[in-house]
C-alpha cells in the first residue's frame, strides 16, 4: 500500500473533516501518499484531486462540513463514468480508497469494486444513522443535538402561546433521528415511517393533552413519517380537530455545525482503522463500531439491506407523553 486515495460522498455530516484529517495523518504515519478526490465520485471521474500533507488537515477536526466536498454523483451510476474513473485510478497508481458516506455512497464503492484494482473501504457517515448492522454513523449524534437545539427554543414558545407546533426533522426512509430527537425533547408524539399514524388517534390524544391543561404540544416528524410533510399533517390534523397548529421544518441546519465529541471520536477512530485495514490488504469492507469494538463488514451485508429502528425506543416517547 504506497497510495491511499479518499472522498466524501452523499450528504454531508458532521465529523467527515475528522474522519479525513484522521486518515491522512494515519497514512502519513506509515509512509503512505495520501491524495483527497474533490466533490465525491465526480472527483474520481474528473479526475480533481489534492496531494495532502500533514498541514493541509490541520484545525480541522473542529469543523462541519467536508474540505473536500461531496456530491450525489449522477454519473457515477453509469459504468461509462465508472470505467474512466478506474482509469484515473491506475493512472495515479492510487492502491487504496476510502469512501465517507451512506449507504448510496456504499453501492458506488461496490459497482467500483467490480472493475477496479484499487481496494475499497468505506466509513460510514450519514445523519439519518439509515445503514444497518453499522451502529453510530459519523454526524448522526451531532445532528440529533442540532435538532434537540432548535425543539428546545420551540418548546419554550408552544409552552407560552399554548400551540402545537409539527418540528420536521430528517428521515425520508429511517426514523432514528426522529425517535432519540423525540425522545430527548419530550415531544407528546414522534411520527416516523416505520409506524403508520392513526391522524383521527393522533387528533384526539394531542386535544386530551390540551384539555387536560397542558401549555403547547410538541410533535415530531420524520421526513419521511407523512405524506407531502408538514403541511399535508397539519392539514390532516385541523380537519380531525381544532387545534391551532405551526409548522417548523429544520431541515438542513442539522447538517451543520461543529461535529460533537462523540463524531469527532468516532471519525477519528473509524480513520484509522480503515487505513490498517486498507493496509493488511482488505477491501469492499465498511470499518464500522456497532458495539465496544470496531468491526469490518462486508459491502454485501449492508447494500439493500432493511434498516431496524429500536421500536423499545419509540414506545419510550408514548409513555413518557
Amino acid at each position: 500500500m504506497k497510495k491511499i486515495g479518499v472522498l466524501t460522498s452523499g450528504g454531508d455530516a458532521p465529523g467527515m473533516n475528522a474522519a479525513i484529517r484522521a486518515i491522512v495523518r494515519t497514512s502519513l504515519n506509515n509512509n503512505i501518499e495520501i491524495i483527497g478526490f474533490r466533490n465525491g465520485y465526480e472527483g474520481l471521474i474528473d479526475n480533481d484531486y489534492v496531494v495532502f500533507d500533514r498541514r493541509l488537515v490541520g484545525n480541522i477536526i473542529q469543523k462541519g462540513g467536508s474540505i473536500l466536498h461531496t456530491s450525489r454523483s449522477s454519473r457515477f451510476a453509469n459504468k461509462k463514468y465508472r470505467l474512466i474513473a478506474e482509469k484515473n485510478l491506475r493512472a495515479l497508481n492510487v492502491d487504496g480508497l476510502v469512501i465517507i458516506g451512506g449507504e448510496g455512497s456504499t453501492k458506488g464503492a461496490t459497482a467500483l469494486s467490480k472493475i477496479s484494482k484499487t481496494k475499497c473501504v468505506v466509513i460510514p457517515a450519514t445523519i439519518d444513522k439509515d445503514m444497518p448492522l453499522v451502529g453510530p454513523t459519523i454526524g448522526f449524534d451531532t445532528a440529533i443535538n442540532s435538532a434537540l437545539s432548535a425543539i428546545d427554543k420551540i418548546r419554550d414558545t408552544a409552552t407560552t402561546s399554548n400551540v402545537t407546533h409539527i418540528v420536521e426533522v430528517m428521515g425520508r426512509n429511517c426514523g432514528w433521528l426522529g425517535i432519540l430527537a423525540g425522545i430527548g425533547a419530550g415531544a407528546e408524539v414522534t411520527i416516523i415511517p416505520e409506524v403508520k399514524i392513526d391522524i383521527a388517534k393522533l387528533s384526539k390524544k394531542i386535544k386530551s393533552q390540551l384539555d387536560r391543561g397542558k401549555k403547547g404540544c410538541i410533535i415530531i416528524l420524520a421526513e419521511g413519517g407523512f405524506s407531502k410533510g408538514g403541511s399535508s399533517l397539519a392539514s390532516a390534523l385541523k380537519k380531525k380537530g381544532d387545534l391551532d397548529l405551526r409548522i417548523t421544518t429544520l431541515g438542513h441546519m442539522q447538517r451543520g455545525g461543529n461535529p460533537s465529541a462523540l463524531d469527532r471520536v468516532l471519525a477519528t477512530e473509524l480513520g484509522v482503522h480503515a487505513v490498517n485495514a486498507l493496509k493488511n490488504g482488505l477491501s469492499k469492507i465498511i470499518i464500522a463500531k456497532p458495539f465496544d469494538c470496531v468491526e469490518k463488514i462486508g459491502f454485501d451485508k449492508v447494500i439493500n439491506k432493511k434498516v431496524k429502528v429500536d421500536m423499545y425506543l419509540h414506545d419510550l416517547i408514548e409513555n413518557t407523553a
